[in-house]
């Protein structure tokens, strides 16, 4: 089965590590594939404890939303539910990848918190029904997006997608250090900072000291020491848990659609596509990040699962938009989630959404995990996102450093900082952005993508050849790449081995799957070239193809079959004649990009 497949069999990731590991490492790195087996009743423990983490941010936006426009109770109490159900189901079709939709990877779901500010406009301008219309909207971009993602690979490159992770916690923090102070004002002095330091210090203790099956429980572990510090201050509500009902729902409450597209509509369109640009990174750079997380060994990225995160969450605001609720959105509790248990089996992001699904139906479990001191729930997603940061990092360096990548992301970084603390034209840049709050994460990914862009502008003008995607193409590759070498006054040696290069990769293409490059005779091959930092870059966009080369060259030696060295042999070559080959694989098409450095360079 190919290397990229998300469902390879749990054998491949599971071989033993040399004799300096002990078992639970072992161990860990079985657990650590996105097809793993699960037992139910671990499963179903831990998907409760991650709906428990991402459920008060699910409930509390969509309160918040609604509140601040005026908008009646009934109204409000259906959006929470509208938008904890969706949540649910929308997390579980990201665990399950029915087609082109879902990741296939554990991405939890929310509520977006970047759409409150124009959510709140939308619903005191037109009521519920001007905020469907306008979700409506967000969710038709995402599919379009989704569906021609590859048109973006040089914008939305990791360096871009990674800044957007690092910026996830600077966003989020502000709210939740405020949060560490949440408590009456009559509570003891000392009551929130030790049920928060208790959290802290249980959960973090586990995670870096603990074995491999202690680390799954880490999170409630951490989350029931710090409530019960809590307790002893009188901070939990128990009184919220005996009132609440076992079993109830709201009355539904449907606002309909507002299609008379009127100034109120128009006013509020770009801010609500700006929203949606966002969100769509947000879901990319997790969707990104879970792949670098759910796996024992370093992968390729594959951009199908990408694509099916996006197109999953543009399914979860269609619904959204249908039942009145609010935009939703990625969210990093299950990437900090799989950092910190060791487990990222698909199984657990299908049981996070069925939890959530369950709660949004029992409001006495639902006041349980409200009741959850704000102290206590600050604390850990401290730590979830000090890992978030991490990934983010990890996302940026995939490819190596540079100082291209250094400044890009560095600035972003900063000018993002910049924005949420409110430092830099605060008064401008919200009249700029229509109103908007300044967001640390817009202003610093829309950095990042203007410099990204920039760089790509400014490369040396590229040749470019259409042929078709056939054995009988090599002639015109060839006449091609001497033309392009000739043009940069490049030697003989660097023109043969461009050639030599070129020709490899076409025939591995050719090679991945024999019966479907027959029935792909018809299709063409595009070959772009051009010259970077004294070296040369071929890009092949080719039709898709079942098996992720980057991967292939990695797994080189492993298999040992007299037939799998001699399919081989182009690739061992291409990996000889390149610096660098990477592998983008996309629902429609699959796009490699080699490097070829001059000899001795």
């Amino acid at each position: 089965m190919a290397p990229g497949n998300p469902t390879m069999p749990l054998r491949e990731s599971s071989r033993r590590h040399p004799s300096g590991t002990d078992g639970s490492d072992e161990q860990s790195m079985a657990r650590r594939h996105p097809g793993a087996a699960v037992p139910v009743p671990l499963a179903a423990g831990l998907g409760l404890q991650y709906a428990g983490l991402v459920l008060p941010g699910v409930v509390l936006l969509p309160t918040i939303v609604f509140t601040a426009a005026g908008v009646s109770e009934a109204a409000m109490l259906w959006a929470v539910f509208a938008s904890v159900v969706l949540c649910g189901a929308i997390t579980m079709l990201q665990g399950c990848r029915i087609g082109r939709f879902g990741a296939g990877y554990v991405i939890v779901t929310g509520t977006s918190g970047p759409a409150i500010a124009v959510s709140i406009a939308a619903l005191a301008a037109g009521g519920p029904a001007l905020l469907a219309v306008l979700v409506l909207a967000l969710a038709l971009f995402q599919f379009a997006f989704s569906a021609r993602l590859f048109l973006f690979r040089r914008i939305l490159t990791p360096t871009v997608t990674g800044t957007v992770m690092m910026l996830t916690p600077v966003t989020v923090m502000p709210v939740i250090f405020e949060q560490l102070n949440s408590v009456p004002p009559a509570s003891p002095t000392l009551a929130a900072p030790l049920s928060a330091v208790t959290t802290l210090a249980a959960v973090g203790c586990i995670v870096l000291k603990g074995g491999g099956t202690l680390r799954l429980w880490a999170p409630v572990i951490g989350i029931v020491a710090g409530s019960l510090v809590a307790s002893a201050f009188g901070l939990y509500d128990v009184d919220g848990i005996v009132d609440a009902s076992w079993i109830g729902f709201p009355q539904a409450r449907w606002p309909g659609i507002d299609l008379d597209f009127g100034p109120a509509f128009w006013g509020l369109l770009p801010a609500f596509l700006l929203i949606a640009l966002v969100c769509t990174i947000e879901t990319m750079s997790g969707a990104v990040a879970i792949q670098r997380a759910s796996w024992s060994k370093p992968r390729a990225v594959d951009f199908r699962a990408v694509q099916g995160a996006v197109a999953a969450d543009a399914t979860g605001n269609l619904l959204s938009a249908l039942a009145g609720g609010v935009p939703l959105g990625f969210r990093p509790n299950g990437t900090a989630m799989v950092e910190i248990t060791g487990l990222s089996s698909r199984h657990i992001g299908v049981a996070v959404g069925a939890a959530l699904v369950l709660l949004a139906c029992l409001p006495k479990a639902l006041a349980v995990v409200l009741a959850i001191p704000s102290p206590v729930i600050a604390a850990f997603i401290t730590i979830m996102m000090a890992t978030i940061f991490a990934i983010g990092m990890n996302v940026v360096l995939q490819d190596g450093p540079d100082y291209r990548k250094g400044l890009i992301v560095g600035l972003s970084f900063w000018i993002g900082a910049g924005f949420e603390a409110g430092a830099v034209f605060p008064e401008l840049a919200s009249r700029l952005a229509g109103g908007v709050p300044p967001n640390g994460m817009i202003a610093g990914g829309l950095t990042a993508i203007v410099m990204t862009l920039l760089v790509e502008l400014t490369k040396p003008r590229s040749g470019r050849m259409e042929v078709n995607f056939d054995i009988s193409a090599l002639n015109e590759i060839r006449e091609f790449i001497g033309r392009f070498a000739a043009r940069r006054g490049w030697d003989a040696a660097m023109t043969a081995r461009l050639g030599a290069a070129s020709e490899e990769t076409l025939l591995t293409l050719l090679d991945q799957d024999e019966a479907a490059a027959e029935a792909e005779r018809r299709r063409r091959l595009r070959l772009v070239a051009r010259s970077e930092d004294g070296g040369a870059i071929l890009e092949f966009v080719a039709p898709k193809g079942r098996e992720n080369l980057q991967d292939r060259i990695a797994l080189l030696g492993e298999v040992s079959a007299e037939d799998a060295i001699e399919r081989e042999a182009s690739l061992r070559l291409l990996r000889h004649l390149a610096s660098t080959v990477r592998h983008q694989q996309y629902h429609d098409r699959g796009i490699v990009t080699v490097r070829v450095n001059p000899s001795g360079a």
